[in-house]
Formats: C-alpha cells, sequence, structure tokens
C-alpha cells in the first residue's frame, strides 16, 4: 500500500517511528514532513497529504499534529478527502467501515507510540463496508460539490 505521511513540529517525533515501522511493514510511504521540531504550520503538511490522496497517488495518508484535530480540518478542505481523527480503536474502526476514510490524523500530545501503531494498524486493514454506508457517502460527495 502507497501511504503519505506528514507532520507538523508537534508530531514530528510520533510520525517519524510511525514512518519506519510502515516502511518495515513493506509500505511505499510518500513523506511530506516536517523533517524536524523547528516550529511549523500545520496546515502546509495537511494539504501535502490530502491532495496526494485526493489525486490516488497515495492510498491512504497518515496526519500528526499535537491534537490531531488541526490536520484532519485542513485536510477536509481537499475534495475527495475524509480525513477522520481518532484517539481509540473503535473509533479507528468504523470511522474505516462506515466512512471510508482515506487519511487518519491523530494526536500526539494524546496517543503513545504503541496506542498510535495500533491505531495505523487498525486504519491500514479494516475495510469499508458499504451498502448503507455507500449511499451516505455518496451524500457527503453531493455536499462537496455544492459549496465548491
Amino acid at each position: 500500500m502507497r501511504i503519505a505521511v506528514a507532520a507538523d513540529h508537534a508530531g514530528y517525533a510520533l510520525k517519524e517511528k510511525l514512518r519506519r515501522k510502515l516502511v518495515e511493514e513493506g509500505h511505499e510511504v510518500a513523506d511530506y514532513g516536517t523533517n524536524s521540531g523547528e516550529s511549523c504550520d500545520y496546515p502546509d503538511f495537511a494539504q501535502a497529504v490530502a491532495n496526494d490522496v485526493s489525486q490516488g497517488e497515495s492510498d491512504r495518508g497518515i496526519l500528526v499534529c499535537s491534537t490531531g484535530v488541526g490536520m484532519s480540518i485542513a485536510a477536509n478542505k481537499i475534495a475527495g478527502v475524509r480525513a477522520a481523527h481518532t484517539g481509540s480503536e473503535e473509533e479507528t474502526r468504523l470511522t474505516r467501515a462506515h466512512n471510508d476514510a482515506n487519511v487518519l490524523a491523530l494526536g500526539a500530545k494524546f496517543l503513545d507510540e504503541a496506542t498510535a501503531e495500533r491505531l495505523v494498524d487498525i486504519f491500514l486493514h479494516t475495510e469499508f463496508e458499504g451498502g448503507r454506508h455507500a449511499r451516505r457517502l455518496a451524500k457527503i460527495a453531493q455536499l462537496e460539490n455544492q459549496t465548491r
């Protein structure tokens, strides 16, 4: 699977750990930065990953900032992106199964490395259930077309 990853300064250390894990598992990883703990602006990195996923260059995206919220808000401004901020295994499973989320946003301030790794594993291995959920996603796509 090709996965786009990025973080701001607050998420840099966790992003690096997750990136290494993904590479070790055999995934192709597109790393959009940041490459240090120096202060930077999260929307720039969210946009890079969201564009990559939206354009079909990557199958999924993973974003990390302090809370995960800012990254998810920014990424969701890009058409075709369904970014979800999650903090639990069940939230992560449901956001894939029911919402077909294609970008995961994590909060480095609130997750330890082991938990973040479990959430990423769930995000990558949970399939979209389709059915009634597909109908709902089609309605979301219609909303997106009305506002852009």
